[in-house]
């Protein structure tokens, strides 16, 4: 197995009496796309503070590149942080330029990938107006230019979705795409699954500020399926979830995604559902991210 990219160990955060991170243990392989996953509150942004060295752990062991972390090799992370800063008065290449030599570029070279970023993000017509003239999304992308100017091996980007238009989360993806295609690797905090579930090939899930499940995407969706069923039939399909084995129903046009009990026989809740509607089809499929999310912090509390 390769060397993982980051490993956090056993890794504690405290503030007074509360504990915003509580032994929370993972790794993130090298060249995948990589979630943190969770509800608003529930340790991400403590969590990534910590692996980029801005706060201490109260205990546990941050590893980056298979080694315990150092500042050379912070140098090779991009990070994207939730709270966002720019400087407003700056023109958008003198801001990008200036981020670049903060991480060692020669000033020609930080303005040479400055454009090339500002081409590549469809803002090259903005070179020159300064970043309080930008909206809020063209503001957004600049930061992400910022992150990456440097080349880093790793990014890590903490809510990278908020506030952006269904055309700027688009660009954003394309670019998490070539990053990936490169052999980069990258983790990303979010709360909505459904970004996650595009984009991830390994997940970790908290709640409360402790892990809850994770592991590889594709094989946690293929270990939960049994209990997910999609239902045809015609009938009121909202009432599926009054049939006894039924935990959930989700009822679209014609169809009714259904959750069952983790004791429910599927053949028994089918013989029930034909009491009921006129069924055409029930079969077994994966499960999506957010409702195998929903089940995992429910078991967990």
């Amino acid at each position: 197995m390769e060397q993982p990219s980051l490993e956090i160990k056993s890794v504690r955060k405290t503030y007074g009496d509360f504990v915003a991170v509580d032994d929370v243990t993972t790794a993130v392989p090298p060249g995948t796309v990589f979630g943190l996953l969770g509800p608003n509150g529930a340790g991400k942004t403590t969590t990534i503070r910590m692996v980029m060295d801005i706060i201490a752990p109260d205990s546990g062991e941050i590893l980056l590149f298979g080694r315990p972390r150092r500042r050379e090799d912070l140098e090779r992370i991009g990070y994207l942080p939730e709270e966002r800063g720019l400087y407003r008065k700056m023109t958008v290449t003198e801001h990008l330029a200036f981020l670049g030599e903060l991480h060692g570029l020669r000033h020609r070279d930080a303005v040479e990938r400055a454009e090339r970023w500002l081409e590549r993000l469809e803002l090259a017509d903005r070179a020159k107006s300064k970043v309080e003239e930008l909206s809020k999304g063209m503001q957004q992308k600049i930061q992400l230019a910022g992150t990456v100017l440097h080349d880093p091996a790793v990014v890590i980007l903490d809510e990278p979705f908020s506030g952006l238009d269904p055309i700027n989360q688009g660009l954003f993806k394309d670019v998490l795409a070539e990053f990936k295609r490169e052999g980069r690797t990258i983790l990303f905090s979010t709360h909505v699954m459904e970004q996650a579930e595009k984009l991830c090939d390994h997940i970790c899930l908290i709640s409360h500020g402790r892990v809850v499940l994770q592991g590889d995407l594709a094989a946690l969706k293929r270990e939960r399926g049994g209990n997910s069923y999609r239902l045809v039939a015609e009938g009121d399909l909202a009432t599926a979830e009054e049939v006894p084995g039924v935990a959930a129903a989700v009822p679209g046009i014609g169809e009714a995604r259904l959750i069952l009990e983790p004791d429910a026989v599927g053949s028994e809740v089918l013989r029930e559902l034909t009491r009921r509607f006129a069924v055409s089809e029930f079969r077994s499929q994966e499960p999506d991210l957010e409702e195998i999310f929903i089940k995992a912090v429910r078991d967990a509390a």
